[in-house]
């Protein structure tokens, strides 16, 4: 790994080792992947304001989310069936979070077990969920996350139906058995057309969620919930109405609704509504420390990366997900340092400009 040099490149790697179906799967957006262009290319438009002459001798990048200390504003988002990218799958990818002292985000459609996950190392972890039509499963799953010491529920809300992966229906997509859900249902789908993935996505995801059912969520678990899949200042407002721990800006790795915004670009609108509130987290396009900065800068308490990890577990297993980690820390720390912030909360929205920020006159 001494070769690679930033994290866009164990993309490469990734495609190499997966075959076809996954890395597509994995790599993949919906329809036009306008969004999934956008996601990373609106980073490019933000550039900074550094300011100079600031000690940064020493930085300090750690920060906390919903009171746990993580060793900076770097989580991992919630990505499914780990195990096709590596045989050790979420566990492979939570050993190198605990090393790196950060926050994994454990998807709902895992290939190991919640149990494993916990199991494998001791580290602070989140559970992420969508509501099946058998909220009986759905509630299932979250006592075990519960019991497993998990400290938070982030509930995604921008799937009322799956978007069109077009790759993934070319590709005749196989949805695996997923072993969390062993004696409840059977989530393998073998397509004799389409996505697999879809075809179970469609016959078990409750269309008909809404606002109201935060309170059932609220009513079957004690742990904070944050809801994931945030892209206006409205939706914002009404999840802090409906009582919510946190706010996830995503549009879901530009997998389900093509044309959405590039997250970067509403963050600031949904900080604004919120004021504070909650922590507002983003996730979507960061592929360097600069972009965490910009994104720390718009108001986000941290960012999660998703596909980056996927492709680190991919060409190198444990030690690529803690790479793309670590190079990520390091650009950030790199950021702050050549800004003029020695820590997080120096980090304000002066040190960025934005399409549409106008400098106002400094008397």
């Amino acid at each position: 790994m001494d070769q690679i040099v930033n994290v866009n490149e164990f993309q490469e790697l990734a495609k190499r080792a997966l075959p076809k179906m996954y890395y597509d799967f994995y790599s993949g957006g919906a329809e036009d992947q306008h969004t999934l262009k956008e996601n990373v290319e609106a980073f490019t438009r933000i550039m900074f304001r550094p300011r100079v002459l600031v000690d940064v001798s020493k930085i300090d990048m750690s920060t906390r989310i919903l009171g746990y200390p993580i060793s900076a504003p770097i989580m991992i988002a919630p990505t499914a069936m780990h195990m096709l990218a590596h045989p050790q799958g979420e566990t492979a990818t939570a050993k190198a979070a605990a090393t790196c002292n950060t926050i994994m985000i454990v998807s709902y459609m895992a290939s190991c077990t919640i149990e494993e996950v916990a199991s494998s190392c001791n580290a602070v972890r989140f559970l992420q969920i969508y509501v099946y039509k058998r909220r009986d499963v759905t509630a299932q799953i979250v006592k075990r996350a519960e019991k497993a010491g998990f400290k938070a529920i982030v509930l995604t809300v921008d799937v009322p139906k799956l978007g069109r992966r077009e790759a993934d229906i070319k590709n005749k997509m196989v949805s695996p058995q997923l072993r969390n859900f062993e004696g409840l249902f059977s989530t393998e789908v073998i397509p004799s057309e389409g996505s697999g993935v879809e075809a179970f996505a469609s016959s078990t995801f409750d269309a008909s969620l809404n606002w109201k059912d935060i309170e059932w969520l609220r009513s079957i678990t004690k742990l904070p919930i944050l809801v994931k899949g945030i892209l206006t200042g409205e939706d914002a407002l009404k999840a802090i109405e409906a009582g919510v721990d946190g706010i996830v800006v995503s549009n879901h790795g530009a997998r389900q609704l093509d044309y959405s915004p590039a997250t970067i670009t509403v963050l600031e609108e949904i900080v604004h509504v919120v004021g504070g509130r909650v922590p507002v987290l983003l996730d979507g396009g960061v592929r360097r420390g600069t972009d965490v900065f910009k994104a720390l800068a718009l108001g986000a308490k941290a960012v999660l990366i998703g596909r980056p990890v996927v492709y680190g577990l991919a060409a190198k297993g444990e030690d690529g997900v803690r790479k793309v980690i670590e190079m990520l820390k390091n650009e950030l720390e790199l950021t702050m340092a050549l800004s003029g912030c020695p820590t997080i909360d120096n980090i304000t929205r002066n040190h960025v400009r934005t399409e549409s920020y106008r400098l106002k006159s400094m008397l």
